[in-house]
Order: structure tokens, then sequence, then C-alpha cells
């Protein structure tokens, strides 16, 4: 192989990344690298991480707040945007400004359950068991329609609902969190020198990096 990637890469993935921002990287990898086999496994961060700890997973997509992470090494690859929606006809739709009161008497739909940033969302509201009820729902989609057809509100990355709030299915509410997420890439520090390793490191710097331009 002359130093060549290859061999087989078990790759961790929250949801909505595996659906709104890994295919190009795929695709890239496939073409440019076909002696690595990519081998992709959507769960929650938490898990996903743990799971490279141990050797279960090579690599992990993930997002999340930039923080040290015990025996991983990691790179940002670019901040993800949240943003609270609620369905057109929802009672805070029409609304110029929401309080916490307003979000934390609102039915919260979750759209992956484990994801770091609803945990910093609650954190931060101070939210407790007196709250409105929670809807888990371990899926962006069924989320988006839960949320379009009234349910309650969710916060969600802003790249999983862009098409909905251009369309007018979804409204994006007048409120954003006081924390910043970013979508990072992890690995295993002894897993360093992995020739695949650093390949899709490098192809998800740029490939990530390509997409946001295109976007703004």
């Amino acid at each position: 192989m002359n130093g060549e990637p290859h061999g087989k890469l078990v790759i961790g993935s929250a949801q909505s990344l595996t659906d709104y921002r890994l295919l190009p990287l795929i695709e890239y990898m496939c073409w440019r690298y076909p002696s690595v086999q990519l081998s992709l496994h959507s769960r929650n961060a938490l898990n996903n991480l743990n799971s490279v700890r141990d050797g279960q997973l090579d690599c992990a997509f993930f997002i999340g707040a930039i923080e040290p992470r015990e025996g991983l090494e990691t790179t940002v690859l670019c901040p993800e945007p949240l943003v609270m929606v609620a369905g057109p006809n929802h009672v805070l739709a029409q609304r110029q400004s929401l309080t916490e009161d307003d979000i934390t008497s609102s039915t919260l739909i979750r759209a992956e359950n484990g994801a770091s940033y609803h945990e910093l969302f609650e954190n931060s509201l101070g939210f407790d068991d007196t709250r409105a009820p929670v809807l888990e729902l371990d899926s962006v989609d069924a989320a988006k329609r839960a949320v379009a057809s009234g349910l309650g509100i969710a916060l969600m990355p802003e790249v999983t609902v862009s098409s909905e709030l251009a369309e007018g299915r979804l409204v994006r509410l007048p409120w954003s969190p006081t924390f910043r997420v970013y979508t990072q890439f992890g690995w295993r520090q002894d897993n360093s020198t992995n020739p695949a390793v650093t390949a899709l490191v490098s192809a998800a710097a740029q490939v990530v990096s390509d997409q946001v331009a295109s976007l703004t």
C-alpha cells in the first residue's frame, strides 16, 4: 500500500450529523481512498466517545461543547448553531419575544436522545420534575414531524431544519441558547498515527468547511 490509507474504520456519529453533514464526506472518502472501508454507526455522543475509548469504535463525530476529553484527541470542524423551532400554528409561533417561562412551560420534544446539547439546554434553564412534559423521540425526522403538527417545541441543530424553516413548515422562535456547541471529531490518542484516521480527519475538515461556506 506504500502508506496509502487502507483497512476498516468503524465510526460513530450523531444521527443529525450522519444525515445532514457526513454524506458528502463519506462520498469523498469512497472516491479518494477506495482501500478504506467505512462502517458508520449512529448513537449519542456519550456512548460514541466511550466506545472510542474502549476500542469498539475507531473514531466518532459528535456535537458538544469544547472541553478536554480524557484519552481522546479531538478537533473542531465547525460551529453547530442551534435553533428553537415550533409548528406554524403553535401558540408561541407568533410571539415577538419569549421568556424562560414560555420555554419551560411548553412541551419539549427531544430529537436525539442523549445528545449533549439537550443536557446543556435543560441545565441552563434549571429544568426540574415540575416542568411541562418532555416527548423523547430518538429520530430527527420524527421530531420534526411532531413539532410541525403542534405537539411541542424543539431545540435542534439548524442544519437539520433549514429546509423546513425556508418552506414555512417550521417556525424559528425568538430565543437562543446561552451556550455554544460545535461539530467535532474524536479519536483515541494511541490511534493518532493510523493513516486512515489521519486521512479522515483531513477530509472531514475540508468537506465540512466547504459545506459550511456553501450555506453562508
